[in-house]
């Protein structure tokens, strides 16, 4: 049949007609569910479709089988990737949320703390949040505060003093 004369979609027709169920037993018999031999055939005859086949296939079933096998492979390695993905999710570490009671005794102490903070100068404070809290080194608190390091040192040891005093006597 010449190529100006073909249609397509009455060849991916007849093709469908005359070889579906035997690609689904097929698929059936090498998956082992007919869900996913349904399924397979479809995307099979689907993938025929859109390869926009010019010509009439001289062997269909070939064609077919070779489509159909290439799925499966796909969906095996997809398989195995979700598998895979969904083992590494199984060991990744269950996140901790904190018991009701494990929060109000952290809120108690942040209180404590607030409070205990709020006993120290302003500006020992400042040095004392900077250096513990924001990580600051001694040069860089005495920088942003306008002060020697050697000021900003004595401050902290006295904020420490202090919060230590009040702790533990």
């Amino acid at each position: 049949m010449p190529s100006s004369s073909y249609a397509p979609h009455a060849e991916v027709q007849s093709v469908y007609q005359a070889h579906h169920q035997w690609l689904r037993n097929v698929l059936h018999r090498k998956l082992g569910n007919a869900c996913d031999a349904a399924d397979v055939a479809h995307d099979t005859f689907e993938r025929l479709i859109r390869a926009n086949v010019r010509e009439p296939l001289n062997e269909p079933r070939a064609y077919l089988r070779t489509i159909a096998t290439r799925l499966v492979i796909g969906r095996a390695r997809r398989a195995a990737l979700e598998a895979a993905y969904a083992e590494s999710l199984a060991l990744q570490p269950v996140a901790m949320e904190p018991s009701v009671e494990h929060r109000a005794l952290i809120l108690e102490a942040l209180e404590q703390i607030c409070q205990l903070l709020d006993t120290l100068p302003m500006n020992s404070r400042r040095i004392f949040l900077m250096a513990q809290v924001d990580g600051l080194s001694y040069a860089d608190i005495a920088q942003q505060l306008d002060l020697t390091p050697n000021a900003v040192q004595k401050s902290l040891a006295r904020a420490l003093v202090h919060c230590y005093t009040a702790v533990y006597g």
